[in-house]
């Protein structure tokens, strides 16, 4: 009987990768103003113009926001093909033969295109990511 010691292995190594990619990079800067409460709210607060500078997604955050996209494809393709199917089988039983056929042809066609968008945009930012961090190793 063969042992299977590298499916664990495997696993855990995913998981190190996936987990040390969602880290920040750098440590936010400490807050230097003082907490509102300790302040005379007769004087008004002079509002200072932030930088506008985002962190960007890491590539961790990249492969599971494309999880997620693709999870939420096939759960919008889910409910569309059940929506159909629902309404195509009332209308086959209230003996509209037509309707039920359309109604079930849609349901499919809305199924088809949300899990094409979601695996299109999932699979695009789980491939970004994946890129992301093998140039970060590198």
């Amino acid at each position: 009987m063969r042992r299977m010691t590298n499916f664990p292995a495997l696993g855990l190594l995913a998981f190190a990768f996936n987990a040390y990619g969602q880290t920040p990079s750098t440590t936010p800067p400490p807050a230097t103003d003082p907490p509102a409460a300790a302040q005379p709210a007769a004087q008004p607060q002079a509002t200072q113009p932030q930088a506008a500078q985002s962190q960007g997604r890491s590539p961790g955050g990249d492969v599971g926001s494309g999880a997620g996209d693709i999870g939420k494809g096939a759960g919008k393709g889910a409910g569309d093909l059940a929506k159909g199917t629902g309404k195509g089988a009332a209308d086959l039983v209230t003996l509209h033969p037509v309707g039920a056929v359309e109604n079930v042809g849609k349901g499919v066609g809305g199924a088809a295109k949300n899990v094409g968008v979601g695996t299109a945009k999932g699979t695009g930012k789980i491939v970004k990511g994946t890129g992301r961090a093998i140039k970060h190793i590198f």
